[in-house]
């Protein structure tokens, strides 16, 4: 057993629009099923438990316009306080979602503890306001949200103006740019942000790319960064199973050339894994070679001296 890969479940859907009258967002189920794949034991890891989420509740709030937002916020205080004894104890967290919106919970976690930067890996750019969301879904404004955009309930905690600052942020692999402005995350263009798009990751090869997002983060004199990877950056041939499926998308192959070099650098903190719904995948080959994937990833930097 390896101590210092620890992984939480956060298995979170309040931030996903419910795909049927009475029907849950599957994405609660993903902890849970990648782990009947025995990924814990498979990776060596230590089993840090469950964080419940409050109950889903699948109507927009008429003044804020957001899916539950006031549980989003109280799942984020919830969060950031399961991850505080792990990172404070030198673990490295694995966190498995649920839905994009608990990365919140895990910038919450690192802003107390300094500067912190995140590589964020998506197939969307998730900059969205509950005015430009169709849904008021916060799993499409989380990368707004920690950047300090959006309403007050949810964009600002324990009196930071930001989780995290645009400079520290890398976002690589998203694919939804082909009309900039159509999902309402335009504003992403605007900002510092350092933008590394799929068909950008391809020209310069993944190598390269995980090199300029390393040397944004560094740039930025981060203490470390967290890790967010949404399975639908994957090909949605690799990865069908997700509630917002697009063409094309990053093979796990490329992924783990991405995200090898960041977890090599000595400054990833943390990770997550998001998205997966188990609801969308009949046979469960989805889940079974996700499972997979993140054991080739992690393995190799458990055995390295």
């Amino acid at each position: 057993m390896n101590p210092a890969l620890a992984v939480l479940s956060a298995p979170s859907n309040l931030g996903l629009m419910a795909p049927a009258p009475g029907h849950e967002p599957g994405a609660r189920r993903m902890a849970a099923v990648l782990k009947q794949h025995g990924l814990v034991e498979r990776l060596g890891a230590v089993d840090a438990g469950t964080v419940a989420p409050p109950p889903y509740d699948p109507a927009r709030h008429p003044q804020t316009r957001l899916l539950n937002g006031p549980a989003i916020r109280a799942y984020t205080s919830q969060l950031a306080a399961a991850l505080d004894p792990l990172l404070d104890g030198g673990y490295f967290p694995l966190v498995l979602g649920g839905d994009c919106s608990i990365l919140l919970g895990a910038m919450l976690a690192l802003r107390r503890r300094g500067r912190y930067g995140l590589a964020y890996f998506d197939g969307h750019r998730d900059f969205q306001t509950p005015q430009t969301s169709r849904t008021g879904g916060v799993a499409g404004m989380d990368l707004a949200l920690v950047t300090g955009r959006g309403p007050e309930l949810l964009a600002r905690f324990e009196g930071y103006e930001t989780l995290v600052d645009d400079a520290s942020v890398v976002a690589l692999g998203y694919r939804d740019d082909r009309d900039p402005g159509e999902d309402g995350s335009g504003a992403i263009f605007d900002t510092a942000i350092r933008l590394l798009d799929l068909q950008t990751v391809r020209r310069l090869g993944p190598a390269a790319a995980s090199k300029k997002a390393l040397q944004a983060l560094r740039a930025a004199r981060v203490d470390g960064f967290w890790i967010h990877f949404d399975v639908d950056v994957l090909d949605s041939r690799l990865m069908p199973a997700v509630d917002s499926p697009q063409p094309g998308g990053l093979t796990y192959e490329e992924s783990t050339a991405l995200i090898r070099p960041l977890l090599d650098s000595g400054l990833a903190t943390g990770m997550q894994v998001t998205i997966y719904d188990p609801d969308r995948d009949a046979d469960g080959s989805a889940g079974q070679r996700l499972a997979a994937w993140l054991v080739e990833l992690f393995l190799p930097l458990e055995k390295a001296p």
